[in-house]
Formats: structure tokens, sequence, C-alpha cells
């Protein structure tokens, strides 16, 4: 099930929901962990809240961030289902969850209690706050995060008004966070042989990610503003071109004074506003004013043209259904096209990162519902009558 890669032979016990918990076990995936998802019977809120599909509990979004996973559908708020979770905590190497606080300790799915069945077991809690602050187990969502966190504002400083950025960006940046910060975990455990509780708090992580980039001049003593001047620039955005738009990035002296002489303006070299990166930094806005003015002169495919020759950093603005067109995606096999077994003919996404030891990209589709509870069991040693006992009941969910 699981593809070879730097974590094959990591089982995975996947508890969580919706994006921020899949988004770190995508990746355990796509680095070789065989990944059992352990559902609700309902199954995850995604396979219906991402969108319309052929089948109902098997939506766009869910079927993105659930590739390379096994699913099994137990009711853990059953004394029968909290027992073949702790079958498979024997088993595993880690336990992922979003689940608050407060209904895992009602469980007793916690550190204390796993780890003294497998002291080895990697337990990671991927929390809305951390559980030293006033707001610990309150309910967050993605946008949540983004309101408290000051990214919001970021944008609204930029925009005029505060705005969500049109993605779930909290939940796919702390996903990340979490899964490297289990990848470290399972290092410590290779070398001192025991397992340890992670927490992973999203208004946190956010806050560290949003303040690092505009804390700016308040870092100091006295203080001064907040908010890195270059990045929130109302012009910091996709040049338009005569046809278009380009996004172009030159930041190093080499890089601006190639773009001075690309726009034909090489007297710009010695200009006191643009002759260093502090000058160009201190007269931002002059800056990109000028390179807006000059790139409205020509089309996108010629200045792309320009700038590869020069070695400038710069693409042409892609619309997300330009995106799906992009001919290096397809040839570096990250997109890719694929049939499911049940959605019928697809787009599917392929790993982004990949491992001279790993082959080639293999990862299963998507699951339907409690799919692999059979596969799922027999590696957790249970046996043909206990297996049927079980789907035949009320603690698994029978496959979707």
């Amino acid at each position: 099930m699981s593809a070879k890669g730097p974590l094959s032979g990591v089982k995975v016990l996947d508890l969580t929901a919706v994006v921020v918990g899949p988004s770190c076990t995508l990746t355990l995936a796509e680095q070789g962990a065989d990944v059992v998802k352990l559902e609700p019977p309902e199954g995850d809120l995604l396979r219906k809240l991402g969108g319309p599909a052929p089948s109902p509990d098997m939506s766009p979004k869910f079927i993105h961030f659930n590739r390379g996973k096994r699913s099994i559908a137990v009711d853990l708020k059953s004394a029968a289902g909290l027992a073949v979770l702790a079958r498979l905590v024997d088993q595993a190497d880690v336990l992922v969850t979003n689940m608050r606080s407060g209904a895992l300790e009602r469980l007793g799915i916690t550190w204390e209690a796993l780890s003294a069945r497998n002291p080895r077991l990697v337990f990671c809690i991927i929390a809305g706050f951390g559980k030293r602050g006033r707001y610990h187990d309150s309910p967050a969502y993605d946008t949540i995060v983004q309101g408290a966190s000051g990214f919001a504002a970021a944008l609204g400083r930029v925009l005029g008004e505060p705005r969500f950025a049109p993605f779930v960006l909290c939940d796919h940046i702390t996903g990340i966070i979490a899964s490297q910060a289990i990848t470290a975990a399972l290092y410590a455990r290779e070398r001192s042989g025991e397992g340890q509780a992670i927490e992973v708090p999203m208004f946190e992580s956010m806050a560290h990610f949003v303040l690092t980039e505009h804390m700016f001049r308040r870092t100091f003593d006295p203080e001064g503003p907040t908010g890195d001047p270059r990045v929130m620039n109302p012009d910091a955005k996709p040049i338009p071109t005569s046809d278009g738009y380009i996004a172009v990035s030159a930041n190093t002296d080499a890089q601006a004074f190639a773009f001075f002489d690309a726009i034909g303006r090489p007297e710009l070299r010695d200009d006191p506003r643009f002759n260093s990166v502090g000058a160009r930094f201190r007269n931002v806005d002059a800056y990109f004013k000028l390179r807006a003015e000059a790139l409205s002169t020509r089309s996108t495919a010629e200045w792309a043209a320009e700038f590869r020759r020069r070695e400038i950093p710069a693409m042409p603005y892609n619309t997300i259904e330009g995106l799906l067109e992009d001919p290096h995606l397809w040839e570096a096999g990250f997109l890719r096209r694929e049939n499911h077994p049940t959605e019928g003919p697809m787009i599917g996404l392929g790993r982004p990162v990949t491992f001279s030891a790993a082959g080639p990209d293999e990862l299963p589709l998507a699951p339907r519902l409690g799919a692999d509870a059979r596969s799922v069991l027999a590696d957790a040693g249970y046996t043909e009558a206990e297996i049927a006992a079980l789907i035949g009941g009320a603690v698994l969910a029978p496959p979707g």
C-alpha cells in the first residue's frame, strides 16, 4: 500500500479530519509512510464539505488531501471501537489527531494512556491554540486563525480591508509544520528508543509565520513600525504587460542591473535610489512604479523570453485554469490523468518532493469510507472471524 520513500515502514494512525491534519498525513504518505485513516462512521467532514463529486462522499478536496491512505471507519465513542484503536496503537509508530483535547481526554486517547501501551509511539496533537495559554481548547478553523494571527490584517493593510486568503492557508502551513515535527521526533526515537508527545498549535504557528515576516522595526528598542514595506507595498503584485501579466523579482544587484538593461535604462545602475539593495528597499515605491511603467510596453511572452535570457527571476502569470495546462507540471509528472475506481476519469496530483531512493510516484488514489477495514484489521492480528464480527456489528462502518 505505502510508497517507497524515507518513511517506508513507518505506520501512522490518522485521527484527523478536514484539512489541517490530512495535509500533515498526506506529506507523511508521500514520503512513504503507511497512513491508516480512522474515520467516524459518518466519515471525514471533508468528504462532503469539499464540493460535489460523482459519489456523495468523495469530494474533490477530499480526494487530493487523502491520496495514499487506507480508510477504516470506527466508532471511537464505543468501548469496542476504542479497543480496536488500542490494538492498532500497539503496532503504530505515530498517532496524529486534530480532535480537541477535552474530547480526547473523555475518550481516553491521551499520551499518558497510549504511551503506556507503546512507549515508542510519537503522539501528535494539532490544536487550535497551545495548552499553556488562555485560549486552549477553544474551537478553531482556518479562518478563525487567519483573523486572530494577523494574517487577515496583513492583507487588510495592502487591500484596504481585512481579508481571508482564498486558501485554507493556516491549515496547510500548520499541517506541514506538524509533519516536520513528527519526522524530527521519529529521528530522535532512533537515537533514544523512546517516543514523545508533540503539540502543534495553529495560532502560535501562524503568529510565528506572520511576526517573523512583519515584526520589522518593532523588533528593536526603541520601537518602530511593523510590516515589511517591500512585501506590503500595494504594487507588490503581478505586473501588467501589453497583453497580460508577469511576475518579476529582481532582488540582488546583479538581477536589478540586468533588469535595467532589459528595459533599456542602463543608467539606473548609477541612480542613488536604485544602485544597491538598501537603496531599492528605501525607495521601494519608486522602484515598483518604474517596473510597472516599463513592462506595460511589451507582451508577456516577449518579457518572459528577455528575462530568461538575462537570468532575471520571472514567470508569466497563471490563472488556476492556466496552471492546469502548464506544460512543465505535466512533464514533471506532477499533473497526470488517472481513473478512480468509483469516481472515474480525473486529474491527479503527484508528489511535489522527490527522493532518489523512492522510485516512481505510485501512491494509491484516495479511499472510499472504510474501504480498507479488512486489511487494516488483518495487519493488527485480527482473525477472519473477528473481522467479520466487527464489520457486521455497530463498531465498524461497512466499506463504502
